[in-house]
């Protein structure tokens, strides 16, 4: 017999403290996921992490510098995982070449290109105001 009940309304959550801890299940397991299947993820990982560490540690910045430089990495490992989930959902769709499956794909990379310049951007404009005097 057939389960009567839609599989989408059992996946909504009844919320509560029980939905925060499957929330922070689901996270944990996306961001698994994109460090074991999405090599641009693990790419981007080994830069941010040591330059998250370092956004702490550059000496005579404000703390709202040391903020903008953590969070602008931060930004870009979130674009990523958007990006990835775009395209994932795409190839789940249809592994078929399609212009507009790959209009979407091209959006999410640029839109993480974007980003990556952005936090260039920042890094560039914090430490050369720092250093270069």
């Amino acid at each position: 017999m057939q389960n009567p009940t839609p599989y989408g309304k059992t996946m909504k959550s009844k919320g509560g403290l029980f939905r925060l801890f499957n929330a922070l299940r689901y996270t944990w397991d996306g961001l698994r996921a994109a460090a074991k299947h999405e090599e641009a993820f693990k790419q981007e990982l080994m830069i941010v992490i040591p330059l998250s560490v370092l956004a702490w540690l550059i000496p005579g910045i404000s703390l709202l510098e040391h903020a903008l430089l953590f969070s602008v990495l931060q930004l870009i490992l979130i674009v990523e995982l958007i990006n990835s989930a775009i395209e994932a959902n795409t190839d789940h769709i249809s592994l078929e070449r399609h212009p507009l499956a790959k209009r979407a794909k091209d959006m999410g990379s640029a839109a993480v290109f974007l980003t990556i310049v952005i936090a260039v951007a920042i890094w560039g404009t914090v430490l050369w105001q720092r250093f270069a005097n």
